[in-house]
């Protein structure tokens, strides 16, 4: 087992590496890729790769052929930076941000709606009981005796 911090740096740098390097290949399939994570195993033996693709669906799975195909070269650069005994394995995952994104982005448009209605009809509105509903006899005999404290110290 690593350290995790080590484990951390060297994610990083897989990161950094493979962002520079996906624009040396020459492959037509590759389109317009972002690096946006890397995560390595505590063993340093294999690295995640998350990355999104610029593109509807077609481009995405053209470029996923594409890194694929390029997977060898890539972590023989990877591992030679790295300086390791191992190169760790590389595996790509598509990172879906912008389908995430875009469901968050619906949800608080639902819920602001929902909140513009209720407080439409809430407009004009108002409570059925007593303004402090809380309010017992006990109070109001205490707001009587204070009046009558108040009105002999004022003697």
């Amino acid at each position: 087992m690593s350290d995790p911090a080590k484990t951390r740096r060297h994610a990083e740098r897989v990161r950094e590496l493979v962002a520079s390097l996906v624009r040396e290949i020459k492959d037509p399939r590759l389109g317009m890729v972002t690096v946006t994570d890397a995560r390595i195993t505590g063993d340093l033996r294999d690295a995640h790769v998350y990355y999104t693709v610029l593109g509807d669906a077609t481009e995405q799975a053209s470029t996923a052929a594409a890194l694929e195909s390029a997977k060898g070269m890539l972590r023989s650069r990877v591992g030679h930076a790295l300086g390791l005994r191992h190169s760790p394995s590389l595996t790509f995952v598509l990172d879906n941000v912008q389908d995430h994104a875009k469901e968050i982005d619906d949800l608080l448009a639902a819920a602001r709606h929902r909140d513009a209605e209720v407080q439409r009809l809430a407009a004009g509105k108002q409570y059925a009981g007593d303004p402090d509903p809380y309010k017992s006899e006990d109070d109001e005999d205490d707001d009587e005796a204070d009046e009558r404290v108040s009105a002999e110290e004022k003697r």
